[in-house]
């Protein structure tokens, strides 16, 4: 009986870390660490010393081996693929071709206190002066690239 009940024990708790992947908030996986916990420490009682260190460093092998394989394997499963986003945040396969405006000749489509917009080469681009205002309808030069930081100076 004794054997029956660690047995199930370390079983039901090894299940139940499995299913804390489908069932949110930590309960299954605490449970599971409980049980497997209890079964290690009811070896210790019913069947001595050298039985319950055996079963407890089964118990470390098995959770060490089961965590390696998991985060090796488990990513590219059909299940992970449901929760494992693959996609990138941020470029969204939009390419930016700010650095091509460099030298570009344009025109201030607002004021640039020192921000605003310009009009180079028929778009509509979100521009900085380099410190001085720029007033509406100014021919403008872009000076540089910065990041996503445009910066123009009144061409003369």
């Amino acid at each position: 009986m004794e054997t029956a009940t660690v047995a199930t024990l370390l079983l039901v708790g090894a299940l139940l870390l499995f299913a804390e992947v489908f069932l949110p908030g930590m309960i299954a996986g605490s449970v599971g660490m409980v049980c497997i916990g209890v079964g290690v420490v009811l070896s210790f009682v019913y069947f001595g010393v050298s039985v319950g260190l055996a079963v407890s460093m089964g118990a470390l092998v098995g959770l060490g081996i089961g965590t390696v394989l998991w985060f090796k394997y488990f990513p590219e499963t059909r299940i992970a693929g449901k929760f494992i986003s693959k996609g990138a945040i941020g470029g969204g396969g939009v390419t930016d071709d700010r650095q091509a405006l460099i030298d570009r000749p344009g025109i201030a489509a607002t004021d640039l206190r020192p921000s605003g917009t310009a009009k180079i080469d028929g778009k509509r681009v979100d521009v900085v002066s380099e410190g001085q205002m720029i007033e509406k309808d100014t021919p403008i030069k872009v000076v540089t690239v910065e990041g996503l930081r445009v910066v123009v100076r009144a061409a003369v």
